[in-house]
């Protein structure tokens, strides 16, 4: 080899060198170096977990904190624990998920849920509506009022909010909480029919062709708190839509196109993160999905999405207007699309 030649394959290797040196920096994170959120991340474990949705975590502005001792609408001067405990028990809304045994009980005091621990014992996904209309009012009710929790709320535009983390035990579904993941979808809820009820407020429809109807909020909510400026909730099927709940009718609004769209989403995802939590609805012999509680057999061996009326009797949620092929479809459907779900590379 010539000196000429030498020269050439001695820049190019420097230059192959530099070039290589300069990725590697590009792609390590440095110390102090800010991580954004995508904004559509949901949290098990402490790890993101992608949805393909908008996502309020507890920790972003505006984000509903259930891990706060104080009532989070109560005016700013009585807001703290001391000032708001009035009718209210404990300063904690949710609970410690305990594991079957011993060493898995020591393993996670202190909420030190690791997340393959997580994926052998949660395996239902609740779903409720709030019969509040908003999931502004729904945060305010169930930790300002109650003193209950959910890990999320599902608002009228779709957009997700989760309150605490998916390891923590939840104060929402009574007998289902150690073993499930709790969603509040806004929704003023399912009455009998033929009786006055907020429906008759809440929702107007405007005939024509094709018949829509839409969410009207009471002006005692102003915006609501919805996100996205200027929403038009609309139903996604107009009318109410009339169906049993264990032998009784009650009647309902449909959902928004956008809070389907965004359950079937978070639903893909938890299964990604939650393998034992099937895509899957109880159903009897003839393939329908179950309008009943389940017995404690069937409670014990089932796992999937549940309605809280599978879980308890009095309870009529998500209703009969609840379209469980949808999201089951439309869930399923994500799975199939890897990069649209899943972990968080690294």
């Amino acid at each position: 080899m010539n000196t000429a030649t030498h020269d050439i394959f001695a820049i190019l290797s420097f230059g192959l060198a530099a070039l290589a040196s300069l990725s590697g920096c590009a792609s390590t994170p440095r110390v102090g170096d800010t991580l954004p959120r995508n904004g559509d991340e949901i949290v098990i474990a402490g790890q993101y977990f992608h949805t393909g949705v908008p996502v309020v975590l507890w920790t972003d502005p505006g984000g509903y904190d259930a891990y706060r001792v104080e009532k989070r609408f109560a005016p700013w001067e009585s807001s703290d624990w001391k000032s708001s405990a009035a009718g209210l028990d404990s300063p904690n809304r949710y609970g410690l998920r305990v594991g079957p045994t011993e060493s898995e009980r020591e393993a996670v005091r202190g909420g030190g849920w690791p997340l393959a621990l997580l994926q052998q014992h949660v395996d239902q996904f609740v779903i409720h509506y709030d019969v509040c209309g908003t999931s502004r009012t729904c945060f305010r009710v169930l930790h300002d009022q109650r003193g209950l929790s959910v890990h999320f709320m599902l608002d009228l535009d779709g957009t997700i909010y989760q309150t605490l983390d998916v390891k923590e035990r939840a104060w929402h579904a009574s007998i289902a909480n150690d073993r499930s993941v709790g969603i509040e979808i806004a929704h003023i809820g399912a009455y009998p029919p033929g009786k006055p009820s907020p429906l008759d407020t809440w929702y107007v429809t405007e005939e024509g062709p094709e018949p829509i109807t839409r969410v009207v909020l009471p002006e005692r909510l102003g915006d609501g708190g919805i996100r996205t400026p200027n929403f038009v909730a609309t139903a996604s099927r107009a009318g109410r839509i009339l169906g049993e709940i264990n032998g009784s009718p009650y009647e309902m609004h449909d959902l928004t196109d956008q809070q389907y769209h965004a359950l079937a989403h978070l639903t893909a995802a938890l299964n990604a993160a939650l393998p034992r939590l099937e895509i899957q609805a109880p159903r009897d012999a003839d393939g329908r999905v179950l309008t009943r509680t389940l017995t404690p057999a069937e409670f014990a061996s089932y796992s999937g999405l549940i309605g809280h009326f599978h879980v308890t009797q009095n309870k009529v949620d998500p209703g009969p207007a609840f379209d469980w092929q949808r999201v089951l479809d439309q869930a399923r459907e994500i799975r199939n699309d890897p990069p649209r779900v899943g972990p968080l590379p690294g």
